[in-house]
């Protein structure tokens, strides 16, 4: 799932696709040299842009991270909803869930890493609007790890340290993952959702 490009230029008008390529070269511009040294002229000549036409379609460098980091929690609450089926046991659903958030992030390494490791560049409004995107991604997993406490599939001490545990070592992949020398994408998804199911405790019922 792509953060800034996921819908199709082609079919949008002009400013939103000029708005579309100001912040793909944002996210690729903050993730090689980090926000506070990324200047807006790096941004526009990633884009193919003025540096006055930044500011025709954002305010400041602070609000194109704020649209990265809002739209790339978003897609991941999406993604959640996509996957996850309330039908099925806890088991699957955690491994479905930490999978798909674990390929993202290394799929997506680039802007993950922006999403994720640029929030205290955020005003504290956005930085509070973020941070509840994360707690709702939080709640949406610990549920399931409560679903399977109850169930007695799994054996937790603590659910929301078990689930923030997960989470995190799911976000960091994006830190250090690099194609060329890392696991498929969805191969490294397999390998942390089997993870998952360890650090839960899953019980065998056979």
């Amino acid at each position: 799932m792509d953060v800034v490009s996921s819908t199709e230029p082609t079919t949008r008008t002009q400013p939103v696709a000029a708005r579309q390529r100001l912040l793909l070269a944002a996210a690729e511009a903050f993730a090689a040299k980090g926000f506070n040294a990324t200047t807006t002229r790096d941004i526009a000549n990633g884009a193919q842009m003025s540096s006055a036409a930044v500011y025709v379609h954002f305010r400041s460098k602070e609000e194109l991270l704020f649209e990265l980091s809002e739209a790339g929690h978003s897609i991941i609450l999406g993604m959640i909803d996509e996957v996850d089926d309330p039908a099925v046991a806890p088991a699957e659903r955690l491994a479905t869930v930490v999978g798909a958030f674990t390929e993202h992030h290394a799929r997506e390494h680039v802007r993950a890493r922006v999403v994720n490791y640029e929030l205290g560049s955020l005003a504290p409004d956005h930085l509070e609007a973020v941070m509840e995107l994360r707690r709702e991604i939080t709640r949406r997993v610990r549920a399931i790890v409560d679903a399977g406490i109850e169930n007695g599939d799994f054996d937790v001490a603590d659910s929301q340290a078990t689930t923030n545990a997960m989470l995190s070592m799911g976000i960091d992949v994006a830190r250090w993952y690099r194609a060329e020398n890392s696991l498929p994408p969805e191969e490294m998804g397999k390998f942390y959702a089997e993870l998952a199911t360890r650090m839960v405790g899953l019980r065998d019922r056979d």
